[in-house]
């Protein structure tokens, strides 16, 4: 061998040394992502387009695998009890699941322990619709109706212990009303059993926004610090005299114990497609801000997110069983 092919031969395997720390951890075969809602919904939108451009990245697959029920703790319930850590499962840790165990005795999973934390991404913004033929032009006259027929209002929501569950009960609270939730296994049902007039209003995230757009449904107020940019006329609670302001933030997690290296070719990965041109105007499609948190950063927001919530939980004594 000669002294320039034994060079470009050094070259060559310090170029792979340098490439293949994080990737030689990395397992060769597809990616499973869990996101725990309807196919249809603005989560699951997002991921879809978030998990495209990751497995470029990655050069294997991401699979999102749809697994709702249970307030979209069904997810994060199937990733408590993976046995294996290799990094092809993962998935949406919805803030449901920083409460689900403080609403049960025997709860099956812990939020901390049994979760690698990869990394943040966004926020959700949230409103309360009702069908665009309905009487209340705002907030306000569907609040004073409420108050009027003491349970014979109806909402819908994602689940029991969501944010929307819970921010409608505290403005339930606030404001003396007394209605009535139904929970559904996610955004898409919602919105169709209020079109077909099973319940008169849809607390969720902007899965509603087309429907808005087009008249089939009104937006009656929205739980953001400010209001969304794409309904501009549209008050935030706050400005209604409501003193909440709820965006549920969640990011990618997977199983406890994933191997640092694992955990870093995953959160570089998402992290590239999160401020990916087409997912960023994804996100803008949903009025979803990108909050983006590397692994510890991530990991110490849920502990502090952990304690809020179960503070909030024990306050309303919300429990399941």
């Amino acid at each position: 061998m000669t002294l320039l092919h034994r060079r470009r031969g050094l070259l060559a395997l310090g170029a792979a040394a340098l490439a293949s720390p994080a990737l030689a951890a990395f397992p060769d075969r597809p990616i499973r992502l869990v996101v725990p809602w309807l196919p249809g919904g603005s989560a699951d939108t997002q991921f879809r387009v978030l998990s495209e451009i990751a497995a470029k990245r990655f050069g294997q697959p991401v699979v999102v695998e749809n697994r709702p029920g249970a307030t979209g703790t069904l997810g994060a319930q199937m990733m408590a009890q993976e046995r294996s850590a290799d990094g092809t499962l993962v998935g949406q840790m919805p803030i449901s699941a920083f409460r689900l165990p403080v609403m049960t005795r025997r709860p099956s999973f812990d939020p901390i322990a049994d979760f690698t934390y990869i990394i943040h991404l966004t926020g959700y913004v949230f409103g309360v619709v009702v069908r665009a033929d309905q009487p209340w032009r705002t907030w306000q006259e569907f609040l004073a109706h409420a108050k009027a027929n003491p349970g014979q209002v109806t909402y819908g929501t994602p689940g029991v212990g969501s944010t929307l569950h819970i921010t409608m009960e505290r403005i339930a609270q606030a404001e003396g009303i007394e209605w009535l939730h139904v929970p559904f296994k996610g955004g898409a049902d919602n919105t169709q059993a209020v079109l077909g007039g099973q319940v008169v209003a849809n607390a969720d995230s902007t899965g509603w926004a087309q429907l808005v757009q087009e008249g089939r449904l009104r937006l009656l107020v929205v739980w953001t610090a400010e209001r969304a940019k794409r309904f501009p006329e549209v008050p935030t609670l706050r400005e209604v005299g409501i003193d909440i302001v709820a965006d549920s933030p969640y990011g990618i997690v997977g199983p406890k114990g994933i191997d640092p290296g694992t955990v870093r070719v995953l959160h570089d990965a998402f992290r590239a497609a999160l401020l990916d041109p087409k997912h960023v105007e994804t996100l803008e499609r949903f009025d979803m801000p990108v909050r983006y948190m590397g692994p510890e950063e991530y990991a110490g927001f849920a502990r502090k997110l952990y304690a809020e919530e179960s503070a909030i939980i024990q306050r309303m004594g919300l429990r399941i069983d």
